[in-house]
């Protein structure tokens, strides 16, 4: 008969970030694959506490990207790229993820179209850290009673205790 062991409390001072920020981490992170030097932003698709999907702002499949070639300007906007909320929705209908219900994490505020956008496709919250100018996405949102959350920016560094993580594992 196996012998089983009492498990041990390791104490770790670790700060462990809530769902919001570590959702909101993700969305940082996808935001470093963009391609536009204008913005960069990142979205996660977030459900039940399971992402969905994710997206960043770049070009279309096959077209060339900005930061290669420079940004296809009309009235001073970026139309080469494709937003990142967009490109979220985008995925999780590629993928066959229902999105009703859903909270979208997303680094800078949508601008107008995403936010409809993401109205039609169901999303019921939307977390931000930073806002975007000369939107009117706050209106939709709040006429489609989308809630909007803005917290502070989580911490960018990712804090882990090697030492415990090594000792734990013998």
């Amino acid at each position: 008969m196996a012998k089983t062991t009492k498990p041990q409390k390791t104490t770790v001072n670790i700060h462990r970030p809530t769902w919001d920020q570590y959702f909101l981490k993700l969305a940082m992170l996808a935001s470093e694959r963009a391609t536009c030097p204008r913005m960069h932003c990142g979205c996660v698709l977030v459900k039940n506490k399971n992402v969905i999907s994710t997206g960043y702002n770049g070009s279309i499949p096959g077209d060339q990207h900005c930061e290669d070639i420079g940004c296809l300007i009309v009235d001073n906007h970026c139309v080469r790229t494709v937003h990142a909320e967009m490109n979220a929705l985008v995925q999780a209908a590629k993928r066959g993820h229902a999105v009703d219900g859903a909270t979208a994490y997303v680094t800078n505020m949508p601008c107008t179209t995403c936010a409809k956008a993401l109205i039609t496709a169901g999303v019921e919250r939307v977390v931000v850290f930073s806002d975007f100018h000369d939107t009117l996405a706050t209106e939709f949102f709040g006429k489609a009673k989308v809630k909007i959350d803005k917290i502070a920016m989580p911490p960018l560094d990712i804090k882990y205790d090697i030492k415990s993580y090594t000792s734990a594992r013998k």
